[in-house]
């Protein structure tokens, strides 16, 4: 699985006029599952996002976690993510994993993130959604958890 995040001083989400998601000081996580993954692979990257150290502590060090500081965590799905970018003008979206098994992934992640922590929020799946955001610092990450390699 692949995570975007980004530390924000606010961010939300909007699908046909409606705002679906927001939160303020924490994280906006684009995620994206790719063909192979499973919840293993999820529960991984959530549990990085969760402890990524990406907040200041008292010496100005990104030393602390999005739970350390009790900040928002804003979960979008992101298929692009997974685009082959390698040839030509046109990206390639081979790598991602089947619309029905990367909704399951999604809804897992979100569904364990409701379990470890006070303050989530979503984006839809499959839906245009509208994006806003303040991005702290600039600060933003690329994460990849791979599923195993099968021992040959």
């Amino acid at each position: 699985m692949i995570a975007l995040l980004q530390r924000v001083r606010h961010a939300s989400v909007t699908v046909d006029g409606a705002r679906i998601g927001a939160i303020d000081a924490g994280l906006l996580v684009f995620l994206c599952a790719e063909k192979g993954d499973t919840a293993r692979e999820g529960d991984a990257l959530l549990a990085k996002l969760l402890g990524y150290r990406v907040f200041a502590d008292e010496a100005g060090k990104m030393n602390r976690s999005v739970v350390d500081v009790a900040g928002g965590l804003l979960l979008v799905p992101q298929f692009t993510l997974a685009a082959d970018t390698r040839s030509g003008t046109r990206p390639s979206f081979t790598p991602a994993a089947a619309p029905a098994d990367a909704r399951r992934l999604f809804d897992h992640v979100v569904a364990q993130a409701h379990l470890r922590h006070p303050d989530v929020a979503t984006g839809q799946f499959g839906a245009d959604m509208q994006v806003a955001l303040t991005n702290d610092g600039p600060v933003t990450f690329w994460l990849r958890i791979d599923p195993p390699k099968p021992i040959a």
